[in-house]
């Protein structure tokens, strides 16, 4: 990872202060219709009021270059049962049972286009997962060969649902991946802290 990269822990009221900033990396990352912006941001601020919301955030020069976020998954949340119902569907009761009675479901992982194979991703996808009490972490992520399935694959997740559309986007399909907790793959250790100058570190 980039020597000058600092990794940083928000709590739920500073990240949702900084979203407009990571929305930018977001942006860069994903290419979304801009009308879809607003929606994901209205998203990413009822999230970071899910239980055990942690989230983790790459700083280079007093910008995000990258962040990630998760929650401990639970009955009621849109994602959570949508994925319950299909792994039900795929493979019975205990496939869901196995990965989403005790899962920490990972919402986003983006690392801006400028800053990517530098194994910013990794440190974050790390960082987000470290000491948590979760059994499993899962999440979602397209199909299809891409750099970021095969950064999953290298920190342990595996596939449990293929070619899965949720719905409202049945031309898009995602696979559904998961793993057990603590996470594999060698990372390199960033000290966890709040940087004295970039004004979103606040975790209060």
């Amino acid at each position: 990872m980039v020597a000058d990269v600092e990794l940083r822990e928000l709590g739920p009221p500073a990240f949702a202060h900084a979203v407009p900033a990571l929305l930018q990396v977001y942006e860069a990352a994903m290419e979304p219709p801009p009308e879809q912006l607003p929606g994901r941001a209205s998203v990413m601020k009822t999230h970071s009021r899910h239980p055990g919301f942690r989230s983790i955030v790459a700083v280079l020069e007093e910008r995000p270059i990258g962040f990630a976020y998760a929650f401990h998954g639970a009955r009621g949340q849109w994602w959570h049962d949508t994925v319950s119902a299909g792994l039900r569907a795929e493979g019975g009761r205990a496939g869901a049972r196995r990965w989403m009675t005790d899962a920490f479901e990972i919402a986003e992982v983006h690392v801006h286009p400028e800053a990517q194979n530098r194994g910013i991703g990794r440190a974050v996808l790390h960082a987000l997962c470290s000491d948590r009490p979760e059994r499993t972490a899962i999440l979602s992520t397209r199909a299809g060969p891409t750099a970021a399935r095969h950064l999953y694959r290298s920190c342990g997740f595996v596939e449990v649902l293929e070619e899965f559309s949720f719905p409202g986007s049945p031309d898009r399909p995602f696979s559904i991946m998961a793993t057990r907790l603590p996470l594999t793959g060698a990372v390199v250790p960033t000290p966890p802290g709040r940087s004295p100058w970039w004004r979103w570190t606040d975790s209060r």
